[in-house]
């Protein structure tokens, strides 16, 4: 017998999960969004669905109830929802799709009875995108109930469900946005340096692609210390003078994040990370005096 759910916020990652899981057999019920516009949007992209512009107790006829909100609203809509749905909400499973929050942003729905917590899969949502989720980790946590309808969905869509702890969901997170947010920053810095030197962004981005391509596969196939290039890994400070002293004449963000980099790699690669880092820090402080 196909499961139902019900998806409310149905953005990025909320389209995503409603259409993959409606290609495994799922039942789409209602489908809720800010406008009528957007809910029939949301709807047609994922294929099924009734479209609500409002949010309504129908919204608990389903088995499961997954709240793909943005973070700020999430514990108002929660709110909300426990105040129309009430004792509907009893037997229910609600989850929502944070990264960072634990199911403790649902208690109202908690406190109706329904058993509440947390899904959250480790892959980048852009607009119109439907990501692969095979062999993704799907973070779970909460009631035991919720965890096991979160586990189920995690291996419908072929993810591998990994239970994480309440209170690390930030940490959890961080991590990510660690690789997904700021490295595609670090990816953008250094096209922006490349361009100003006279690439083209195309010859920029086929300059740099291969590079993060073949890092990222020496990281997988022999670990990260082995995967380690560049000067800092040589203990070659003279040329991370070199390469402070001409950020210069770039916006400062440049040359304060190549340093704070460049402590990172010493402090997560290095085979001595204290030793390392006292050898890095002369040298900075060395580079500062010469440019003052």
């Amino acid at each position: 017998m196909s499961r139902s759910i019900s998806i409310v916020g149905a953005g990025r990652l909320g389209r995503a999960l409603a259409r993959s899981l409606r290609q495994v057999g799922w039942r789409i019920g209602p489908v809720v969004t800010r406008s009528a516009d957007h809910s029939r949007a949301a709807v047609h992209a994922i294929g099924a669905g009734k479209p609500l512009a409002t949010l309504t107790s129908e919204v608990v006829d389903a088995d499961v109830i997954l709240l793909t909100t943005p973070d700020d609203v999430l514990a108002e809509v929660a709110r909300q929802l426990a105040k129309l749905a009430g004792h509907k909400c009893r037997g229910k499973i609600v989850l929502h799709g944070s990264g960072a929050l634990d199911n403790k942003v649902l208690q109202p729905l908690a406190r109706c009875g329904a058993a509440t917590g947390s899904i959250h899969p480790m892959q980048t949502f852009t607009k119109n995108s439907q990501p692969n989720l095979k062999g993704v980790i799907f973070a779970i946590e909460g009631h035991p109930r919720a965890r096991s309808a979160a586990r189920a969905i995690a291996r419908a869509l072929g993810g591998v469900p990994v239970p994480v702890a309440s209170g690390s969901k930030p940490a959890y997170h961080a991590a990510g946005t660690l690789v997904a947010g700021h490295a595609l920053a670090l990816t953008e810095a250094a096209a922006q340096l490349l361009i100003k030197l006279g690439f083209t962004r195309a010859h920029a981005v086929v300059t740099l692609l291969p590079l993060i391509r073949q890092m990222l596969d020496n990281f997988e196939k022999h670990g990260p210390r082995a995967a380690w290039t560049g000067p800092a890994s040589r203990g070659d400070y003279a040329t991370l003078k070199k390469h402070q002293r001409a950020l210069r004449r770039y916006p400062r963000e440049f040359g304060e994040s190549y340093a704070t980099l460049v402590r990172l790699s010493a402090r997560v690669l290095a085979k001595n990370p204290t030793a390392s880092l006292k050898q890095l820090e002369r040298a900075l402080k060395k580079s500062r005096r010469k440019s003052q």
